[in-house]
């Protein structure tokens, strides 16, 4: 069956997200109730008396990262003093846009590779040791495969700044997504016409990325305190190969998660979250994936390939080497790390990739947040290892002994 998507709502979804994002509403239906009734009033008065307000500047309630819950610095922020005014929807006309560069549309389905040249900005090995460096804990990197990621290491450039410079502003078109290798930025935005200082970069981190993602003017003014060295990554790159790349790993991932039994009793909007949280990790050949003995910090589902699980048995009392014991070995679709997480114990076991393996792995923290419902299922499979252990090692105080 074919779907038409209407005209319009692709623009008129991109511009309500970018004002939850600059807003972070507490309660979002109330803020879309609000949005779009203002929108709506807007559009009949534009009917009524003619186009004059499609050039009249946004209003409404600022970004505030400092009052409000941000993802720079914190979870949780203090409440708004602002939270009392009345919110204003911005005036947007969702079919006459401005004429820039954030006027394009992207569709990651439809982008050809093959149309323009991959840009490529020559480096030192010095250079590139830098960039990685500074690309190693970008949230934005983690799903590229190591193709991918070496286009996007071969498209950046190295930009110095000096104290005082402006690195973006406030309305400006997006041009580049930044990383920062050293370096104090400041993050302004304009609040009554007066910019605020809202946050700020210490040496690491990166912005720029939602213009980039969401075709929209900047949403802040980022000044450098301090000389600094940033890496950019031009607009076309961005788009072509993070935007891309994340869009097509989405619908991948969905589709795998819905075939794991472990995750049929989550709600689709839980299985949803899953996939947000996921990462992708790549092992070769006999690399060890997890250790025992080891603190817990992920869980793993296998996507691709095998991996073999050990455990440590003393051949005698006297013998103070270990010999490793193979006690299972999981395929795609099937899952490992999960003990040590749901006994807050370490690892009772170490696993081993059998030839190229691809894993999912969460982090502890979204462990415990999404997979609550499922924890009845890894508390029946926890006995049924305790049961196999036993038959391997003879007694569940051996077991016990070897963990400790």
């Amino acid at each position: 069956m074919s779907i038409e998507i209407p005209e319009g709502l692709t623009e008129l979804l991109q511009s309500f997200t970018v004002e939850v994002l600059r807003n972070q509403p507490r309660d979002l239906l109330e803020f879309a109730l609000q949005y779009f009734t203002q929108l709506k009033e807007s559009e009949t008065r534009e009917a009524s008396f003619g186009n004059d307000q499609n050039s009249a500047p946004r209003s409404g309630k600022a970004v505030n990262f400092i009052d409000e819950a941000m993802q720079i610095d914190s979870e949780n922020g203090e409440e708004d003093d602002d939270d009392d005014e009345e919110f204003i929807a911005p005036v947007i006309n969702r079919f006459i846009r401005r004429a820039s560069v954030c006027a394009e549309a992207f569709n990651p389905d439809e982008d050809d590779d093959e149309k323009e040249p991959w840009v490529i900005h020559p480096k030192t090995d010095e250079q590139r040791q830098r960039l990685q460096e500074a690309c190693w804990d970008i949230l934005l990197f983690k799903t590229l495969e190591p193709e991918e990621m070496s286009q996007v290491l071969d498209a950046m450039f190295e930009k110095f700044c000096t104290e005082g410079e402006h690195i973006i502003d406030q309305d400006d078109d997006g041009d580049n997504f930044y990383v920062l290798e050293s370096g104090m930025f400041n993050i302004f935005v304009k609040v009554d016409g007066t910019d605020k200082l809202v946050g700020c970069y210490d040496n690491r981190g990166s912005f720029g990325e939602l213009a980039l993602m969401y075709n929209t003017p900047r949403a802040a003014t980022i000044i450098a305190t301090s000389p600094g060295a940033l890496w950019c990554l031009d607009r076309l790159t961005f788009r072509r190969i993070i935007v891309k790349t994340n869009a097509k790993k989405r619908r991948l991932y969905e589709a795998f998660i819905e075939t794991l039994p472990l995750l049929t009793s989550l709600e689709l909007s839980e299985r949803m979250k899953v996939v947000d949280v996921i990462s992708t990790k790549v092992y070769s050949d006999s690399q060890q994936i997890i250790a025992q003995g080891d603190l817990a910090d992920c869980f793993y589902i296998v996507e691709s390939g095998q991996v073999r699980i050990t455990m440590k048995r003393s051949r005698t009392k006297k013998d103070q080497e270990d010999e490793e014991v193979d006690i299972a070995t999981c395929t795609r679709g099937q899952y490992f790390g999960e003990l040590a997480l749901v006994t807050n114990k370490p690892r009772a076991a170490s696993a081993y990739a059998v030839g190229s393996v691809k894993c999912l792995a969460m982090d502890v923290q979204a462990f415990e947040r999404l997979l609550g419902p499922c924890m009845d299922i890894m508390k029946r499979n926890i006995a049924n290892y305790e049961e196999q252990l036993v038959t391997l090692f003879g007694s569940s105080t051996e077991i016990e002994q070897q963990s400790a």
